[in-house]
């Protein structure tokens, strides 16, 4: 009886260690994927908050589908929020992402001042933020990680250099009529003064009217219009600060009695493909590229961030620029 004993108490250790084993095993698991400090997982996924200015133009709603498909292709959790152009609602969002904890924000400001109080909620939080395509000006540039976009100066400088090679050699001054962006952001400031700095060195091109289209079609055929009714006959370009504006223009400058593109030279910026369809009937002159479709690097550099890389605060895309000769052949290559 003690030696059966004895062999019971034996296999009932064994069998107990055996037990203690596989749940330890199981409990390491369940860590391992549970995710550690400040809301990474260890799995690499990330929940991310993505707050977007709207769907004002073509090029935002390609940059939308950018950005969201490059994060969830990526295997990542997207919390999306359209701010519809604005900024209260974009505070309301990102405040709801700080609620929820997500790994990481991103967006893309309706203006560039008066985000400092809810990007310090973030940083409190532990949340890096990530500005996209727009940039925001703030003393304390700690309270977000990198930004990733164009250089909308640049743009600007673009424009203007390709309007006065293509002037060269004309008597007289010439007139040009300025569609802005939506007043206060990054773009309508930044394309502005790019423009204007090449300009200053050319006194006979002169800006007689500049008001905001608010980077609408409607908007820009509404405020053409009035340049049109007050200036119509002095008119010789037209600079928009994005394409919708210039296409909206298009529509006034015809009803007008006017051809676009000979009787009035057009200019856009962001080069999506309803100006090159414009281009491509001879209506608008030119487009800056300003591309939308940077999803993929965006990702990219959320992870290197996770995996503890220093990155560069500004980051730019390479862009180029298109004329109407050029509109036909590259018409059905365009992806946005």
């Amino acid at each position: 009886m003690a030696r059966q004993l004895k062999k019971f108490r034996l296999v009932f250790l064994m069998s107990l260690i055996l037990v203690l084993a596989a749940c330890s095993s199981a409990n390491t698991e369940g860590n391992e994927s549970s995710g550690g400090e400040g809301g990474g997982s260890s799995s690499d996924k990330l929940v991310i908050g993505f707050s977007q200015v709207g769907a004002e133009s073509e090029w935002r709603t390609a940059n939308t589908k950018s950005v969201k498909s490059a994060i969830t292709d990526a295997g990542h959790e997207l919390k999306f929020s359209d701010a519809q152009q604005k900024q209260e609602n974009q505070i309301k969002a990102i405040r709801s992402f700080i609620a929820q904890k997500v790994d990481a924000i991103v967006f893309s400001p309706v203006v560039e001042t008066g985000f400092e109080t809810v990007l310090k909620e973030a940083k409190d939080a532990g949340i890096p933020v990530f500005l996209v395509d727009r940039a925001v000006d703030i003393e304390d540039d700690s309270l977000w990680v990198t930004f990733l976009g164009s250089d909308f100066v640049e743009e600007g400088r673009k424009a203007a250099n390709w309007l006065v090679e293509d002037m060269e050699g004309v008597e007289g001054d010439i007139n040009i009529v300025e569609l802005q962006g939506t007043v206060g952001s990054a773009p309508a400031i930044d394309r502005k003064e790019g423009f204007e700095e090449v300009m200053a060195e050319h006194p006979n091109f002169r800006i007689i009217k500049s008001q905001s289209g608010d980077f609408t079609r409607a908007k820009g055929k509404e405020v053409m219009e009035a340049f049109l009714k007050s200036d119509g006959e002095n008119i010789d370009v037209l600079y928009s600060h994005n394409d919708d504006m210039a296409i909206g223009a298009i529509q006034a400058i015809e009803e007008y009695g006017l051809k676009p593109g000979e009787d009035i030279k057009i200019i856009g910026v962001d080069a999506v493909k309803g100006a090159f369809e414009a281009m491509a009937a001879g209506k608008m002159n030119v487009t800056v590229e300003c591309n939308p479709l940077f999803g993929p690097q965006l990702v990219e550099l959320i992870e290197a961030h996770f995996a503890g890389e220093t990155l560069d605060k500004r980051i730019s895309v390479e862009e180029g620029i298109y004329t109407m000769d050029q509109a036909e052949e590259l018409l059905p290559t365009r992806k946005y």
